[in-house]
């Protein structure tokens, strides 16, 4: 069997770009991934026709080699681009492999280690009460791991993080007073946070009033994040916008987190995310992955979720307080993992188990997507 073509299609889906990703044999066997990097999908696109050149004529069965083949014919190391790139294609051979040997992928990462796959809802309403019953309302139908959202400003381009932590704190602590201590309670404060910042924030809240304080600071400097560490109990859930193996290694040595937010859209696909697996249940770190983007990206993650013993919960966009926008109405995902309850059934379809109607993807445009550009008061640039 050899790769005969691979094709990215960069779209947009529902509220946002989905880079999509097809590997064709010439056996008639294809495969889908999807890459991550939202907001840069053409970069990574144009870093998928580089590769493209030297993949066509290659076993797409030879998924391990030709990952290190990627990661290393050019002289500059990895980067976020690249990997996202990667991944996609890391993730349509593991495709085309299960189809081809008639297996699901998780059978290639070394069989079942559980039937469903947890997740983690979030709510949507902004701090007080609504957010409190929003939460009520996903524990009834059956999550017990909920994440929060901290308090913004009425001017979605403003941020002031000292308002935000104040008023997020006090009601964390009604959320749990109204909750209960069974639930699992997390907030993503998604980098916008420095160091003082972030324990002050945690120190505002009762010795357990959170299970985990996700993406508080940006990741650049792991010594950083170690010495938050230092300055409160809360556990940290990072790594989402990791990029390679390399970049969680001194997290995981350190033992700084307790939560890895993997993204095998942008880690370097299932080849890398099963290394990094491995080296955190040598370190009693735990699974929690990222899981923000398409249907291709949910069916990946809930493969990888079955294979690795050291899992926690899986981000779901399909939960009452973030669904999926526009997917089905775009009529481009068939076989697209479906939550039953609160958990995702492991299924046993060949590959991926989810198609792309491909005519229906050269129906839609791709549009240019920012992330806000956030700003404080006194007008400098923060982190979204």
């Amino acid at each position: 069997m050899k790769i005969t073509s691979i094709t990215p299609y960069p779209t947009w889906v529902g509220t946002r770009n989905q880079l999509i990703v097809k590997v064709e044999t010439d056996e008639g066997i294809y495969g889908w991934g999807e890459s991550g990097l939202s907001g840069r999908e053409k970069a990574v696109a144009g870093a998928i026709e580089h590769y493209r050149e030297f993949l066509i004529g290659r076993d797409p069965m030879a998924i391990g080699a030709l990952w290190q083949e990627m990661y290393r014919s050019q002289y500059f190391e990895g980067g976020r681009v690249l990997t996202a790139a990667i991944s996609a294609i890391d993730i349509a051979l593991h495709d085309i492999k299960g189809k081809a040997l008639g297996v699901p992928v998780y059978q290639l990462l070394g069989g079942k280690q559980r039937n469903h796959i947890p997740t983690f809802a979030t709510t949507k309403g902004p701090c007080g009460p609504e957010m409190i019953e929003q939460a009520k309302e996903l524990m009834a139908l059956g999550w017990n791991a909920i994440r929060l959202f901290p308090a913004e400003h009425g001017n979605k381009n403003i941020y002031e993080p000292r308002e935000s932590i104040a008023e997020t704190a006090k009601w964390c602590i009604k959320t749990r007073e109204a909750l209960g201590e069974a639930v699992v309670l997390g907030v993503d404060y998604h980098h916008r946070l420095s160091v003082a910042e972030a324990a002050s924030y945690c120190q505002k809240m009762p010795s357990g009033t959170l299970d985990f304080l996700e993406e508080p600071i940006r990741d650049e400097t792991p010594e950083a994040y170690e010495a938050l560490r230092k300055m409160t109990d809360v556990p940290f859930a990072i790594g989402e916008e990791f990029s390679s193996k390399w970049q969680f290694l001194p997290y995981i040595e350190r033992d700084i987190h307790q939560f890895n937010r993997i993204d095998v859209c942008n880690v370097g696909g299932l080849t890398e995310a099963m290394k990094v697996a491995g080296w955190s249940e040598a370190h009693y770190v735990d699974m929690m992955p990222h899981n923000p983007l398409g249907p291709i990206c949910t069916a990946a993650t809930i493969h990888f979720a079955a294979a690795v013993p050291n899992f926690a919960w899986l981000e779901t966009r399909a939960s009452p307080g973030e669904l999926y926008h526009g997917f089905d109405d775009a009529g481009i995902f068939v076989g697209q993992p479906r939550l039953t309850g609160a958990v995702y059934e492991v299924g046993d379809a060949p590959g991926l188990g989810v198609e792309v109607d491909e005519e229906a993807v050269k129906k839609q445009t791709f549009k240019f997507w920012e992330a806000p550009h956030l700003r404080r008061n006194d007008g400098s640039v923060t982190n979204w």
